[in-house]
């Protein structure tokens, strides 16, 4: 997706007040036009994703352990439904369990980000997911790409 043209509406949920604000941060540097809309728990998400006026977004950074609704829950609940399937999930998580790893790929995110503990390397993975082709990226998905490794 060309980022530098066109405005990507990219939705982060996350209960960690701290990641949310660096991942905020991370997208001001670097400068890449959006809509970010930020939620700190699953049930937020899914009422926002649910909401017949909701503009769906290029992609969705998913904590995986968050209150009220994990994001492995929202993660199932998003790909049951025809209308998401189409929606580019990468798990943003400081887990970085073998278990963790597969339960998400075989329920169907697009690909795994373990957080980054330096500001400099979070931007670097979020300027790598914006830009990925995600229909290449899909059709070609395989345990290797999609754990991201920087």
């Amino acid at each position: 997706m060309d980022t530098t043209h066109s405005q990507m509406n990219i939705l982060l949920c996350d209960d960690d007040a701290d990641d949310r604000l660096f991942f905020k941060e991370a997208m001001t540097e670097l400068k890449v036009q959006n809509d970010l809309k930020v939620f700190e728990n699953g049930s937020e998400l899914m009422d926002y994703l649910h909401h017949p006026d909701t503009l769906l977004p290029h992609i969705l950074f998913l904590d995986i352990n968050m209150p009220c609704k994990s994001g492995l829950e929202c993660l199932k609940e998003i790909r049951e439904h025809a209308k998401f399937k189409n929606l580019v999930i990468a798990i943003y998580s400081t887990s970085n369990s073998e278990e963790d790893i597969e339960e998400t790929f075989t329920n169907g995110a697009n690909i795994f980000i373990k957080k980054p503990s330096d500001f400099s390397l979070l931007k670097k993975a979020i300027h790598h997911v914006l830009n990925i082709n995600w229909q290449y990226h899909t059709d070609g998905l395989n345990k290797e790409t999609f754990f991201l490794s920087l």
